[in-house]
């Protein structure tokens, strides 16, 4: 399980971004950060990574504190894919998949058949199997994105027994409908598959009621609500956390359908 327990945390002098915030990632858990622009998600994302070190409290991982753990430990069991990915030189799909196994690696030490294999597999896993000789610059944006979930998934790999956890900062903010779809199709058969934790945060109330069973709602940096989708996302909730009345529509498909009307009233 990984827990935050009275997390804050601040840049330079500045107020606190995250303030007191508890929350826990059980495992198996499909679970969505959602909030308005400066609420700390993304913030709190880095927390529950280790890239980022809270100020006070304390994020840990089966018991264990993050920041107890070295670097490459930690890599091995939680791995972040981000909005964008640039790269600084023209790898190919399969260069980029094999980035994931470095935190596997010791010094001086080259990738070997189980690493080609375990890439192989990642790739199979989002679709991107088929992609692995091109240059990861000249796919789409989906594409992209999926290969990037592949190296994600290929670094968190082994790691038999223990938990794992794939974390995503707004997997889908950047591409068209057709790609939003294949990204939330990749995410739940890798939930399916591999139980493997997945934490997203987004703006997308939709992608998240569709694709997450829990979802911790966040503003100020600090936690509003955090349950089971159908409790937190309200009308009432939601137009607390972005000031927004909505409509929420049962489909003949049974997903829900939330619909944005105006403003609130202030």
């Amino acid at each position: 399980m990984l827990s935050a327990r009275d997390v804050w945390f601040g840049y330079d002098d500045r107020s606190p971004v995250i303030r007191g915030i508890s929350v826990d990632v059980a495992p198996n858990a499909l679970v969505g950060i959602l909030g308005p622009n400066g609420s700390g998600k993304t913030t709190f994302l880095r927390l529950l990574a280790g890239t980022r070190r809270a100020q006070r409290g304390t994020v840990s991982l089966d018991g264990e504190p993050l920041a107890s753990r070295s670097r490459a430990a930690l890599a091995r069991r939680i791995a972040v894919v981000p909005q964008e990915t640039h790269l600084a030189f023209d790898y190919s799909v399969a260069e980029v998949a094999m980035m994931g196994r470095y935190p596997h690696l010791g010094a001086f030490e080259v990738e070997g058949p189980e690493d080609a294999a375990i890439v192989h597999q990642s790739l199979a896993a989002t679709g991107t199997d088929r992609l692995a000789s091109r240059p990861f610059a000249t796919l789409s944006g989906g594409e992209k994105q999926r290969v990037v979930i592949a190296a994600a998934l290929a670094q968190i790999s082994g790691a038999a027994g223990e938990s794992r956890v794939l974390l995503l900062d707004e997997p889908t903010a950047s591409l068209d409908l057709a790609y939003q779809l294949e990204v939330v199709s990749v995410l739940s058969q890798l939930h399916r598959d591999h139980a493997i934790s997945i934490v997203i945060s987004t703006h997308d109330l939709n992608l998240a009621s569709s694709l997450c069973r829990t979802v911790v709602l966040m503003r100020d940096g600090v936690v509003r609500g955090a349950g089971p989708v159908d409790e937190m996302l309200t009308p009432d909730r939601i137009r607390d956390l972005y000031g927004v009345d909505v409509e929420i529509v049962d489909s003949p498909s049974g997903r829900r359908a939330i619909l944005p009307l105006h403003r609130a009233a202030s």
